[in-house]
């Protein structure tokens, strides 16, 4: 089956063609450095590792070449700064939040099973190519100085908002587009702008005077060109990306580089709610990946992730995270004493190359899962080999069983206290809450054991360690 994959660009599903297919190259939008990353942006990094890992198995491991960038500069950034650091020069404080922040991201998305980019640029170590695509922006009449900005003109672009499909009243909206007297037009924006003292800066492009920084969306364009040329196969991230970052780094770059297109297909995963609910601070439902690993291991994460197509809505419940535990639990069983070398499952593998339809992909696992509960060797073989194309069964089965969150202590304390509330809840005949305690204590590793007293009858709970 041909590989096919939904373009936002043509809205439509299309059987992917690679420029280049002994150099298939793709690019993502990574992390702006500031802050913990949330299960929110964990699901681009978890849809596109897929993608990456299907593309290194169609062309060949040497034959891809896949490319996330760091944002480590960013108002964001210097805020958080200023507020963690206040006693510290500013960019000293800058670097220490990157420098934290990014080791972060890194063993987080590792514990998610997320294989490294073969590149992974900075926005400081492309600054001066983000400045020369400006000059020839610049030039080319399609940008222009004012005030010491360096700002983008939306006209020079005929086909602006095709990417998104908005129009100029929507676009205007969806940009929240900054008022300056200075613009030739509202929906034009920056590539450059000055510094305020005290911020990161660099000599300005185009002879202005003041020391400057880059815009967001410039830094991008120059990035991918730099790694991976000025057209290339996949641009991917978040559905909250297309408008107005996606749409302009498009404008820029077609520009700048005087292409027809920047990439081929462009893909992006849809949003993330927490229990039906928007994933907010003020709503006390936000999760960032760090806390979660303190009570799940990373693969069911990222089954759970899976288990919901990438451009659909994912409603993320712990319901959820329970269930993609279990299954693992039973796969890795399964699993046990198997290499992993078994024939890839035909109908996973399909799944797959139909634009990532994982959760079909994970109904072929239940298929092997079952055939291999009734004691097939060689659907056992294909379980493994077919899940860990997905990201999963990395581990050996023991070093599964043997999970239990970092925060984990045999306090028999507390346990007693979980078992007290539980046994109360029964006798309310509060059974979910009841089962709710016990799931609780399954996901620290506890399991509960209901027998009654042979001599009064009584219900008596014990419980284990799971193993």
């Amino acid at each position: 089956m041909a590989l096919k994959l939904y373009n936002t660009l043509t809205r439509k599903k299309e059987e992917f063609r690679p420029l280049d297919p002994s150099n298939v190259r793709m690019y993502v939008c990574g992390p702006t450095v500031y802050d913990f990353a949330h299960i929110g942006n964990a699901r681009p990094v978890i849809v596109f590792d897929v993608l990456y890992r299907l593309l290194r198995h169609v062309y060949g491991p040497d034959h891809v070449t896949y490319v996330r960038n760091i944002t480590d500069v960013d108002d964001k950034i210097n805020a958080r700064a200023a507020q963690d650091y206040p006693g510290l020069p500013l960019n000293e404080a800058i670097r220490r939040v990157t420098e934290k922040t990014e080791k972060q991201f890194h063993e987080d998305m590792a514990a998610l099973g997320a294989l490294p980019p073969t590149v992974e640029p900075r926005a400081t170590e492309h600054i001066e190519e983000m400045k020369a695509m400006i000059e020839r922006l610049v030039e080319k009449g399609c940008a222009y100085v004012a005030e010491d900005h360096v700002l983008f003109h939306v006209a020079a672009m005929p086909d602006y908002g095709k990417l998104s499909g908005r129009s100029l009243d929507e676009m205007v909206a969806g940009a929240r587009v900054e008022v300056a007297p200075f613009k030739k037009d509202p929906m034009d924006f920056v590539l450059w702008k000055p510094s305020k003292p005290g911020e990161p800066s660099w000599a300005s492009p185009c002879g202005i005077a003041a020391r400057g920084r880059p815009g967001w969306h410039i830094e991008c364009s120059a990035m991918s060109a730099a790694h991976l040329g000025e057209m290339f196969d996949i641009h991917g991230g978040g559905i909250d990306l297309v408008f107005p970052h996606h749409e302009n780094e498009v404008a820029q770059s077609r520009c700048a580089n005087g292409t027809p297109i920047m990439a081929q297909v462009w893909m992006h995963n849809g949003f993330l709610q927490v229990e039906g609910e928007k994933m907010a601070k003020s709503l006390g439902n936000f999760v960032t990946v760090h806390e979660l690993l303190e009570d799940w291991p990373g693969e069911a994460v990222r089954l759970n992730m899976l288990m919901t197509h990438y451009r659909q809505p994912l409603n993320w419940t712990e319901a959820g995270l329970r269930e993609a535990k279990r299954m693992l639990d039973h796969w890795y069983e399964l699993t046990a004493d198997t290499s992993g070398e078994g024939m890839l499952c035909a109908d996973a593998v399909a799944a797959i190359e139909d634009d990532l339809n994982t959760p079909k992909a994970v109904s072929a696992l239940h298929e092997l899962r079952q055939a291999a509960a009734r004691g097939s060797k060689p659907a056992g073989r294909s379980l493994k080999a077919s899940a860990q194309m997905l990201g999963l069964l990395q581990q050996d089965s023991q070093t599964w069983a043997d999970w239990r969150p970092p925060s984990f202590t045999q306090d028999d304390a507390r346990i007693a206290t979980f078992i007290s509330a539980r046994n109360a809840a029964r006798a309310a005949k509060n059974f979910k809450e009841a089962d709710r305690i016990r799931d609780e204590l399954a996901a620290m590793g506890i399991v509960l054991k209901d027998a009654k007293d042979p001599k009064t009858g009584e219900l008596v709970t014990t419980w284990e360690v799971a193993r």
